[in-house]
């Protein structure tokens, strides 16, 4: 009486209730719930380019930003793509392309070399790429003849924008077989060896500021406006804007030096840049658009600039008025002025009612 099937055809007891407190994991019953399963993600990776295919990766955007000179557009290229252990080899493709190219480019390689620093490339990828170079110098001379002397300056920069440390330089000295390579790593330490060497190499290149990079000038501006409050000398500081060659470009020299003295709130670095910039405009250096320009720029970022600055609007409003005071910037730039809940009188196309700002 076993039933058709025999016996055990129904399966043991108990049987049917396998798996139902478990979840069913079976796609084909009938009873399969496949919300209940876990969602899987899938991330495509991608693989690292084959050493064939570096070059023809990185040439494209590095001919780019000898172009546009964005720094940050070469960073987030590179990390589109997946270069495994040859990331030294940005700056071996670098130096060579800008081997063969104008100082401007060298220049502007150089600036890449200090920006992709800490972002893409550490210390060891950037000295692995220098001995790669140093190696290749027998070939590279077939090119660019004075290549030795250019990967020096390329080495010695470095250092000096803290890149690779000095003892990278004392390690070939003396040990090196090449003489291409030895000339090189020579003309690096005389160049490092200087007085004020390491202030001197960010002109290593001869260029003039119009080819400069933005993030470069600022950097330089600030570094010659913290120099000025050191020594106070109009004169030197007049000449080191000057010899950047960016007549276009005073309107930042003006608010990089106005969020100076907010941020200082001394009345002696007041005082300083003050008759800095009278000197400035009466010498018309610096131009009036270029000097309104500047201050309308600080006006703009007075909201994010006295996050940090509490006292912002109050030392504003005190620089223009000493600056109006000596008579060269003009009431317009002081009708504009932003404050926290002064009130004042708005223009006559609102009918000359009085308001307050809000910032």
């Amino acid at each position: 009486i076993g039933g058709a099937g025999g016996k055990g055809t129904w399966g043991r007891p108990g049987s049917e209730l396998v798996g139902v407190e478990e979840g069913l994991e079976d796609p084909h019953d009938p009873n399969y719930d496949s919300d209940s399963e876990d969602v899987c993600k899938f991330e495509a990776i991608t693989p690292p380019l084959e050493e064939n295919e570096i070059e023809t990766a990185l040439t494209p955007i590095l001919s780019e930003y000898f172009e546009n000179g964005d720094t940050d557009e070469v960073a987030l290229s590179i990390e589109e793509i997946n270069l495994g252990e040859n990331l030294h080899q940005i700056l071996v493709i670098a130096v060579t392309l800008a081997m063969e190219r104008k100082a401007s480019n060298r220049e502007m390689t150089s600036v890449l070399i200090s920006d992709l620093y800490g972002r893409v490339l550490h210390e060891e990828d950037i000295e692995r790429g220098f001995d790669i170079l140093l190696n290749s110098l027998p070939d590279l001379v077939l090119d660019t003849p004075n290549a030795s002397t250019v990967l020096g300056n390329f080495i010695a920069r470095a250092v000096a924008d803290d890149c690779i440390p000095p003892k990278f330089v004392r390690r070939y000295k003396g040990v090196v077989e090449c003489a291409q390579a030895r000339l090189a790593i020579e003309h690096a330490d005389i160049l490092l060896s200087m007085k004020h060497g390491l202030v001197k190499l960010d002109s290593v290149w001869g260029v003039s500021g119009g080819m400069r990079p933005v993030k470069y000038l600022i950097k330089q501006i600030q570094s010659l406006l913290k120099e000025f409050l050191s020594s106070g000398d109009i004169e030197e500081a007049t000449r080191c804007l000057q010899e950047l060659e960016v007549p276009h470009f005073h309107h930042e020299f003006v608010f990089e030096a106005v969020v100076l003295i907010i941020e200082d709130m001394g009345e002696r670095a007041m005082d300083l840049i003050c008759a800095l910039l009278k000197s400035l405009s009466a010498s018309a250096i610096v131009t009036l658009d270029q000097l309104k320009n500047g201050f309308y720029r600080v006006f703009e970022e007075m909201p994010e600039i006295s996050i940090d600055v509490p006292l912002a609007y109050t030392m504003l409003e005190k620089f223009a008025l000493k600056c109006q005071k000596e008579g060269f910037i003009p009431n317009d730039v002081l009708k504009n002025l932003p404050s926290r809940g002064r009130k004042r009188f708005v223009s006559e196309g609102d009918g000359g009612r009085v308001k307050d700002d809000v910032y």
